[in-house]
């Protein structure tokens, strides 16, 4: 659009305002149900829509609620909820806590959860996939270890966000690499330059962080590794690359036929606790939808467009450029709520920075994706954190788990020191940090 208005970020922010506010007036972060400033910042992003009738608007609002991204999302949360319900009721979490706890020293156990979530993500290459098979069990050593789940999660999702970051089959790695023209191994390199040193400094923060009580004495019988197997077919099948979907409908099968073997539950209870599940996730579903109608809404009016123009064009020295890569990205990934759309809405205004300032393809490349993924592990409407507090069945709030996303953090804080620190760059220096 010719006329690019910021009034067309008004429904995120109205959402923002709506959702903190009543948080941070009253110190209770649950006092305001997360899907009505949703159904607010949705009707006034209606209202918004292109249109000359109230049927038109709609017809444009449901197009964005009826993206494939958006409906493809929707139903891996379902069959989430339907694995990770079933394998609780089977009893799969109680036997991975279990062994966890006999294997593994209680001071290293959450520093242990948040290298295995690193290293889960790094293997399948999607953060929102490790955050569903890895948080029931970090709940499940919270209530073991004594300690607030939140502290748990907020692990499972900074390592979740670690892999995301870094994973050569990432769509954050495929699409900032193809909009800057880099090789994915250059980028990689650059990366992990800059979240290696926050990876080692949250381990570090795990390990000092006290429980409220030792870990208590168990022991394990070979049912319970048969109760696992479920969470290992499911991380090795995602890991070799199998679709999301077959690897959670492979796991629903398999845990449901250790369960009905085993004892634990009836074809009927089976199907319950498959209903049930699906059910757990419904909130999740019709906030993702709200969100796709609304970011549908903003991109057309003009709101992702004025956010790129108006910072790109502001840009002045390497550093600054640098830094307005860094928030161009997360402030699009803000608006969006999507880490990989981020990237590909803001790409080439990115490249043309980067030639226009000397930077290398794959520090741009890099700079990108880690704001994308530092964002998108911190928003508390973000699919990993809404994944998360749909698993733990209302125990949690988003605020709860943001205040131990340590790694997401940190990360931040890494990225800030390496463009206030680097060196100017040369204009014939590809291979530069």
């Amino acid at each position: 659009m010719k006329d690019l208005k910021a009034k067309a970020l008004l429904p995120i922010g109205v959402f923002i305002v709506i959702y903190l506010a009543p948080g941070l007036v009253s110190g209770d972060f649950y006092k305001m149900p997360i899907i009505i400033p949703f159904l607010i910042a949705a009707f006034i992003a209606l209202f918004m829509a292109p249109g000359n009738t109230t049927a038109s608007k709609m017809e444009e609002f449901s197009k964005g609620m009826g993206h494939s991204g958006i409906v493809m999302m929707c139903l891996i949360f379902m069959l989430a909820g339907a694995f990770a319900n079933l394998a609780k009721t089977m009893g799969a979490v109680d036997s991975t806590v279990a062994i966890g706890l006999y294997f593994l020293p209680s001071e290293i156990l959450l520093a242990g959860l948040f290298v295995i979530s690193c290293f889960i993500s790094l293997s399948v290459g999607t953060s929102v996939g490790t955050v569903v098979a890895v948080v029931p069990v970090a709940i499940g050593l919270a209530e073991a270890l004594g300690i607030h789940p939140a502290i748990t999660v907020g692990a499972t999702i900074g390592g979740a966000m670690f892999g995301d970051n870094l994973s050569i089959i990432s769509d954050t790695t495929i699409a900032a690499t193809r909009t800057q023209n880099c090789q994915m191994k250059d980028k990689f390199k650059a990366n992990i330059k800059l979240v290696v040193p926050a990876a080692l400094v949250s381990i570090l923060i795990y390990t000092l962080i006290p429980s409220k009580e030792s870990a208590p004495n168990v022991s394990i019988t070979l049912i319970d590794g048969i109760k696992l197997l479920p969470y290992l077919i499911v991380l090795l099948t995602a890991a070799l690359g199998m679709n999301v979907f077959l690897v959670l409908g492979l796991g629903i099968v398999l845990t449901g036929t250790i369960g009905l073997i085993n004892g634990d539950f009836t074809i009927w209870s089976l199907f319950s606790s498959i209903s049930n599940g699906m059910m757990g996730m419904a909130e999740i579903i019709m906030v993702s939808l709200l969100v796709g109608g609304i970011v549908h809404v903003v991109r057309l009016n003009g709101g992702i467009d004025y956010l790129i123009k108006h910072i790109g064009k502001r840009t002045k020295g390497s550093r600054g450029a640098e830094f307005s890569i860094v928030t161009m990205t997360g402030l699009i990934n803000v608006f969006t709520a999507n880490n990989t759309i981020a990237i590909l809405m803001s790409g080439s205004i990115v490249k043309d920075i980067a030639e226009r300032f000397s930077i290398s393809p794959r520090r741009s490349a890099s700079l990108m994706d880690t704001a994308s993924c530092l964002v998108q592990g911190i928003l508390p409407y973000g699919a990993q954190i809404l994944a998360a507090v749909g698993l733990a069945a209302g125990t949690l709030s988003p605020f709860d788990i943001m205040s131990y996303l340590f790694y997401p953090y940190l990360m931040g804080l890494t990225v800030v020191l390496s463009i206030a620190l680097k060196k100017p760059a040369r204009k014939n220096n590809q291979a530069g940090s």
